[in-house]
C-alpha cells in the first residue's frame, strides 16, 4: 500500500463525520479497521497504514470500524456504526461476536451443489435486514450446475425483490455482474459457510491471489475452511471488500426485527388470521396454515421462522441475563472499592 487514500476512498460518510466535535476533528486522526489480530489491529488513514496494539482498556472492536487515535497513536474513542454483524458465539459461551461494521452491501455466498441451503440463507438475510444493509445473493459454483435456473427461482421465492446473481468464479467476465456494488468508497462483505468459493470470489475481485482457496469434499460438497481471519482490501474500482471466514453455525441474537422482515409474507398473512393471538398450529381461520394448504407458502419457510425466532429469543435473553449480572457485579465491585477507599481516609 505505497500511496495515499482519502477518508472517503476509505467508506468515509457524513454519518461518521457528524459524530465528531470540530476539537476532535482538528485534533485527532479518522482510521479504518482494515484487519484484527491477537496482537492488534491494522489500520488505515490518509496518512497510510499504522499498527494499533490490542489493550485491554479498548472496546470491542472489528473490521470495518472507524476509531480515532490522537498524535501519538493511542486509541481514543470508536464512532457510532452505520452497520454491526454479529452473532451469539459458537458453542456454549454465551456472549456476542463480532464479524464486521459498517458494511453497504452484503454479498451472501451459497453454492450451486448439495451445500445449497435455503434455511441458511434465511438466515444471513435475516442479520442483513436488521442492519438494514443491501443484501444480494450469490450462487457460487454456477460452472459445477447443469442448471442454475432452478436454483436462481427457489433463492428468489425467499423475495421476488431480492438480487441473485449465479456466478463462477474462475471466470473474470461472470464475476463482472458483482462490480456494479464496488464502486468508490462502498463496503462490501463476503459471508457464507465453508468451501462455498468466497475466497475464489474475493480473489477475482481482487484481481489477485489474496486468500487461499481450498477443495471440496466430493461424498457431501461440503467445503474445507480455507480463510482464517478478517480483513478489508481496496478494489482496483475503488471500493472495499471484507472476506469473513466460512461459519457453518451462525446463531443469531437481537434480531427479532430482521427475521420478520425477512419473512414479511408471513406476517402479512398472520394480519388476516381469524384471532389476533393465532400461533399458526391448529387454530380455526388460520390464515397462515391455509396458504400452506393451497401451496402459496412452504411449511419449511414458516418451520425455519419459527426456529429462528425462539433462537433469537433465547440467546437474546441469555445475553441480558450475563449482562445485568456483569452490571450488578460491577456496581458490587465500585461499592466495595468506595467502601475501603471511605475507611482509608478515617
Amino acid at each position: 500500500m505505497s500511496h495515499l487514500f482519502s477518508l472517503s476512498q476509505l467508506g468515509w460518510k457524513a454519518f461518521y463525520q457528524q459524530q465528531l466535535s470540530l476539537e476532535e476533528w482538528e485534533t485527532y486522526t479518522p482510521c479504518r479497521v482494515m484487519a484484527q489480530h491477537r496482537s492488534g489491529l491494522e489500520l488505515l488513514s490518509e496518512s497510510g497504514p499504522l499498527t494499533l496494539p490490542s489493550s485491554p482498556n479498548m472496546p470491542d472492536l472489528t473490521v470495518g470500524d472507524w476509531i480515532l487515535i490522537d498524535a501519538n497513536g493511542i486509541f481514543i474513542r470508536v464512532l457510532e456504526r452505520l452497520s454491526t454483524f454479529s452473532r451469539k458465539a459458537s458453542g456454549s459461551k454465551v456472549s456476542t461476536q463480532l464479524i464486521a461494521a459498517n458494511i453497504d452491501t452484503l454479498f451472501i455466498v451459497c453454492s450451486l451443489n448439495h451445500d445449497f441451503n435455503l434455511s441458511r440463507l434465511e438466515r444471513y438475510l435475516a442479520l442483513a435486514k436488521e442492519n438494514q444493509v443491501e443484501a444480494i445473493v450469490v450462487l457460487s459454483k454456477s460452472d459445477c450446475c447443469d442448471d442454475p435456473s432452478l436454483y436462481i427461482k427457489q433463492t428468489q421465492s425467499l423475495d421476488p425483490l431480492m438480487i441473485v446473481e449465479a456466478v463462477n468464479g474462475l471466470d473474470p467476465l461472470s464475476i463482472d455482474v458483482l462490480r456494479p456494488w464496488c464502486k468508490g468508497g462502498k463496503t462490501v462483505a463476503f459471508v457464507g459457510s465453508s468451501g462455498v468459493g468466497k475466497s475464489t470470489l474475493v480473489n477475482a475481485l481482487l484481481n489477485t491471489s489474496i486468500q487461499d482457496t481450498g477443495s471440496v469434499r466430493g461424498d457431501d460438497s461440503k467445503g474445507r475452511h480455507t480463510t482464517t481471519g478478517r480483513s478489508l482490501h481496496l478494489m482496483e474500482s475503488g471500493g472495499l471488500l471484507l472476506d469473513t471466514p466460512g461459519m457453518r453455525e451462525i446463531q443469531l441474537a437481537d434480531c427479532e426485527q430482521g427475521i420478520e422482515q425477512a419473512f414479511a409474507e408471513i406476517l402479512t398473512l398472520a394480519d388476516s388470521c381469524q384471532f389476533s393471538n393465532c400461533q399458526h398450529h391448529s387454530e380455526p381461520g388460520c390464515s397462515v396454515k391455509a396458504a400452506i394448504e393451497s401451496g402459496d407458502l412452504d411449511e419449511r419457510r414458516l418451520n425455519n421462522y419459527f426456529k429462528l425466532m425462539r433462537e433469537q429469543a433465547f440467546n437474546s435473553a441469555s445475553l441480558a441475563e450475563k449482562r445485568a449480572h456483569y452490571r450488578k457485579q460491577s456496581r458490587f465491585y465500585r461499592s466495595v472499592m468506595s467502601e475501603a477507599k471511605h475507611r482509608k481516609k478515617k
